[in-house]
């Protein structure tokens, strides 16, 4: 057993004569980082250009619409319950305190819930837009397989 032993640790063959070898370990010239053929929006924010309050009032504008549409939605709701209880034919009186009491808190908390969840999104995606995209992992160099 010592003969495999040593066997297994010992270098691999050398090369054939005239047959060259090469492991390439560098970055391909295609895969390099290129600067930007812009300045990054996080730059132009800080600078506080023209383009910078155009990236900042964007966000401001889509946090707004978002704002408006929840709070528009929660008015129309609530707005339509004092019609709801003027229906004739209607009993309002344990109507009312059930809408009231009952449904109304769980409906808002679906519009909130639903207006967090949109105003995360405006937010994470205006910050992919300001920060500069991650350069993609390099690919591992092929390995040899295993002499012997």
């Amino acid at each position: 057993m010592p003969d495999e032993a040593q066997h297994r640790h010992s270098p691999a063959p050398p090369a054939q004569p005239g047959s060259r070898r090469e492991i390439v370990t560098g970055v391909a010239r295609g895969a390099r980082g290129r600067p930007p053929a812009h300045t990054p929006a996080r730059s132009e924010i800080s600078q506080q250009t023209s383009l910078g309050a155009t990236y900042v009032r964007a966000l401001m504008r889509s946090q707004l619409r978002a704002a408006l549409a929840a709070l528009a939605v929660l008015l129309a709701f609530v707005g339509a319950l004092p019609l709801l209880f003027s229906l004739p034919g209607v009993d309002a009186g344990p109507l009312v305190w059930v809408a009231l009491g009952v449904v109304v808190y769980p409906v808002m908390w679906l519009i909130a819930h639903r207006y967090v969840v949109r105003a995360e999104r405006n937010e994470a995606d205006f910050t992919g837009l300001v920060t500069e995209p991650l350069s993609e992992p390099l690919a591992e160099p092929p390995r040899e397989p295993p002499a012997g």
